[in-house]
């Protein structure tokens, strides 16, 4: 038996404005995208914008229906659209904001199990990294690569 330590690094920001000018952008589109939601159950907005690798954005916002499984993620609605309508241009950087009935959430919001997974596919189609940006009101967290939020990846793309 070994033990062993997983190693997650990540920047940690007070707010937007500190981060690159070209993140600061892609932070807006996102909190733009908030305005594409449809959650009137929840009342949990969310917003994504998905930076590719030629400068385009692709927005993506919440949808819930009242069969909840059939409802969809901002982080997917932006990945799914992306890779439809620009299939051969690799990911770059993924921003995501949240809003609840108090407006902006204080902390960020953090992608679910299947928005991870869905970032590690591309990622690994791409075989470049996908960069994640959370965006809160008191702090904003920056990740170089979909493994530091989900370490052990199912990549059936090398297996």
């Amino acid at each position: 038996m070994a033990d062993k330590q997983i190693i997650i690094d990540y920047k940690e920001y007070a707010s937007e404005q500190e981060l690159e000018p070209k993140d600061q952008e892609l932070a807006k589109a996102a909190h733009e995208a908030l305005k594409g939601s449809y959650s009137p159950y929840s009342h949990f907005r969310v917003g994504a914008a998905l930076l590719l690798a030629d400068g385009t954005v692709v927005k993506g916002a919440n949808q819930e229906n009242a069969a909840y499984p059939a409802g969809l993620c901002a982080e997917r609605t932006a990945m799914f659209a992306a890779s439809a309508n620009y299939p051969d241009v690799p990911f770059d950087t993924l921003a995501i904001v949240a809003e609840d009935s108090n407006g902006l959430c204080d902390e960020p919001a953090t992608p679910c199990g299947n928005c991870r997974q869905v970032m590690a596919e591309y990622q690994s189609k791409y075989g470049r990294p996908l960069k994640i940006i959370l965006l809160g009101r008191r702090k904003v967290l920056k990740f170089s690569k979909v493994d530091d939020i989900l370490p052990f990846i199912f990549d059936s793309l090398k297996v």
